[in-house]
């Protein structure tokens, strides 16, 4: 588990983390979102103790992680622009990590290569940044580290590598026990993948949700009312977080048990409903127009 405390990171006069506290826990993927300069590959590269903090302080299973080689053995971090060394091949690659981490599982690497990517002859500098990227994840994925931080994972990568990654990380947690943290600034590039999200806008945290627990105390229910007046007395007796409608459809996501919910719908006679399932997206954006945040004009959909 990591844990992160009143963490602040200032450039100047910039605050590009500003007072942070969040708790990471172990075997999911924690999806950190946010603008371009929110503070995200910041505070990724404090976590893989590339910077140092200007104060607060992080700690892994209750270890502080700066200058300590036990638990920066455990991390591996592929930041948003990996170097590669001059004239390396894949292979090359890896045998170098493979000196660094001791779990480094060259074998799993290989088929990884011949599974996804083209040219393994070629010098990497030649690769495309998607090509690049795709590399960088799967060394991360052979390290035998216990958590993965990636940055911006999915930029430069075509829609069906996003899909095959994704399947990728998913299979890591679940068969390797791996700890994942990945940022974006696309809500749907994070919202199907991560089981719990935060969200960062310049250098706080606005927003930190377990997300199929709170999916879980959420509902999603679509409603045709047969009279105005029927959906205001109704509406009136509802939690709701988010409204939104089309035509005479209404579309809630409301706080609530959903048999009380029920209760309250079928009291107006409605002439239709039906309860439908919440994405972690849908989740997210409610929880912030609560805070009084738009998240959809922070981040890309």
């Amino acid at each position: 588990m990591i844990e992160i405390r009143h963490l602040t990171k200032q450039f100047g006069r910039v605050f590009a983390v500003s007072d942070i506290s969040l708790t990471i826990r172990d075997h999911q993927i924690f999806g950190l979102l946010g603008t371009n300069g929110a503070g995200k590959s910041t505070t990724l590269r404090m976590i893989a103790d590339v910077l140092k903090p200007d104060s607060g302080s992080i700690h892994m299973d209750g270890q502080d992680i700066y200058d300590n080689p036990e638990t920066k053995r455990d991390i591996f971090f592929v930041s948003d622009d990996a170097y590669f060394l001059p004239g390396y091949r894949p292979m090359d690659m890896a045998e170098y990590y493979a000196g660094i981490y001791a779990g480094f599982d060259l074998d799993r690497f290989k088929k990884l290569l011949n599974q996804f990517l083209n040219y393994q002859d070629r010098d990497i500098q030649t690769y495309s940044k998607g090509m690049r990227k795709q590399l960088s994840i799967m060394l991360g994925l052979c390290a035998g580290t216990r958590y993965l931080l990636l940055d911006e994972t999915f930029d430069g990568l075509d829609p069906i590598m996003r899909q095959r990654v994704s399947v990728l990380l998913r299979n890591a947690v679940k068969e390797q026990g791996l700890t994942i943290i990945i940022t974006s600034h696309n809500l749907q590039e994070l919202d199907q993948l991560c089981d719990s999200i935060g969200f960062l806008h310049e250098g706080g945290l606005l927003l930190s949700e377990d997300a199929p627990r709170r999916i879980q105390a959420l509902t999603k229910v679509q409603v045709v009312y047969q009279t105005q007046e029927d959906q205001i007395s109704t509406e009136r007796r509802l939690k709701i977080l988010r409204a939104t409608s089309q035509g005479q459809l209404m579309v809630y996501i409301l706080d609530g048990d959903e048999e009380d919910i029920c209760r309250e719908i079928e009291h107006a006679k409605p002439v239709y409903y039906e309860f439908l399932p919440l994405s972690t997206g849908e989740m997210l954006i409610s929880e912030m127009e609560v805070a009084g945040y738009d998240i959809r004009k922070y981040i890309q959909g």
